[in-house]
């Protein structure tokens, strides 16, 4: 799942930054809030924004209320350093979706992000289910028939990917934005070996690919 993440403390952003992607995130981080806005603007694959209130250019509760005016219920987590009950009501009626205040422990704010993620797919359970095929993010295991799957951290990423976007398709664009980021170029034929080798630990019917559609899992 990728994260965009609105921080403007350093140290702080780094340690998130960091925490998240060993969680198995994908994570943008801006520093700013219009540098957020713009990647909100220029980007459609973001599935929950992390934002801090107090920053520059833009703060926190503005760039709020420009997602809930243009992008509708994007999940949104805020943090703050501000612990009254009366800052906590405000950026809950402003539209925020959690609220955390600082100094968190990291294991809480993933925690807060997998429920936000769960709640977005309206899911009760945190594991994700297709046929035989059961996945847990939180805890990052998957089985099969009940016998857990030996992924690697990439195919692990592409499995929940296609579970939970079931029954859509998700073309190459869409795999690249969800796994990379903007983190730079990335080789033609990557997604195309991973996926390789997860059909072999699935099933060579499990993933299903059509011309000019993508990937989905296929439905017996």
């Amino acid at each position: 799942m990728r994260i965009l993440l609105v921080e403007d403390d350093l140290l702080l952003g780094e340690g998130i930054q960091d925490g998240l992607v060993d969680a198995g995130f994908v994570v943008d981080w801006f520093k700013d809030g219009e540098a957020g806005r713009t990647a909100l603007q220029t980007e459609h694959s973001f599935d929950l924004v992390v934002l801090d209130i107090a920053m520059p250019r833009l703060d926190g509760l503005s760039l709020l209320a420009w997602i809930r005016r243009n992008l509708g219920n994007l999940p949104v987590l805020l943090l703050t350093a501000r612990d009254s009950i009366e800052d906590r009501i405000t950026g809950l009626d402003a539209g925020a979706d959690d609220y955390l205040v600082k100094p968190f422990a990291l294991g809480e704010l993933i925690a807060r992000l997998h429920a936000l993620l769960r709640r977005a797919h309206g899911r009760s359970e945190n594991s994700l289910t297709w046929q035989s095929i059961v996945l847990d993010p939180a805890h990052k295991t998957a089985s099969k028939d009940g016998i857990p799957l030996d992924l690697t951290a990439m195919e692990f990423k592409l499995l929940h990917l296609l579970m939970a976007n079931y029954p859509h398709y998700l073309s190459r664009s869409q795999f690249d934005e969800k796994l990379y980021g903007w983190q730079g170029e990335i080789e033609s034929n990557t997604l195309d070996v991973h996926l390789s080798h997860l059909r072999k630990k699935l099933g060579s019917e499990v993933i299903r690919n059509v011309r000019n559609l993508g990937w989905r899992l296929e439905s017996n």
